[in-house]
Order: structure tokens, then sequence, then C-alpha cells
């Protein structure tokens, strides 16, 4: 389960509102795209070393949490589970999914109380 609890969630949160920031005159144009356009186009993360640190004592779970992420949505795991690089990646990926998930949520919430 992914939550505000998720490892390393904070740090992928703020990469996500960086995204925002860099790309605040292009948001209406990403609209629904905006999760794959922050974490599907670019690398999170580059180098094995690199991965490896930032997976610290971590990688089992993160490991998991990809398998079963995989499994549910695709029907199979492939990302390469041995690569650190596309492990880190990918986790990056499934708890982005979940921060996007909230912006839009906060944000329909916020502008329906706009219009209230």
């Amino acid at each position: 389960m992914i939550d505000r609890k998720a490892f390393k969630y904070l740090e992928i949160k703020e990469y996500f509102e960086d995204f925002l920031k860099e790309n605040s005159n292009h948001l209406e144009e990403i609209g629904e795209d905006l999760h794959h356009e922050c974490f599907n186009t670019d690398y999170y993360i580059i180098g094995t070393y690199k991965a490896e640190k930032w997976l610290e004592d971590q990688v089992f779970s993160i490991i998991n949490i990809v398998k079963a992420y995989e499994q549910f949505n695709f029907g199979e795991v492939t990302t390469d589970l041995a690569n650190p690089e596309q492990v880190v990646n990918m986790y990056v990926y499934i708890v982005g999914e979940h921060i996007v998930q909230d912006y839009f949520a906060n944000y329909h919430w916020r502008k329906a109380r706009e219009i209230a």
C-alpha cells in the first residue's frame, strides 16, 4: 500500500512539485497526462551506484511493491528486478501515481469549493 508514509514519499512529492513549478505554463496542455509527463518521460535516477544508495535498506520491500504492482496491472513483471536503476524508477513511477491522484483530487476539491 502506498501512502504518505511510503519510503521516500516526501522526496518524490518534492520532485513532483518541482515539475509543477517548472511546467506551470503548460499544465493545461499536460492535463490528464500529468503522471506520464512527470514520471515516465525521464528517469528519476540514473546509474546503478546512485540507485543502490537511494534504495538504502528497503530494496526488498521496494521490489515487492514493484512486483505486486506489475502483476496486478500488467499480469506479469517486466521490470528487471536485478537492476537497481530500473527498480528505483519503477517505484518512483508507482508512488508518483498516488501523488498525482492526490493532486487531482485536491485540485478538483478546491475548484468545487471556489465555485460554491
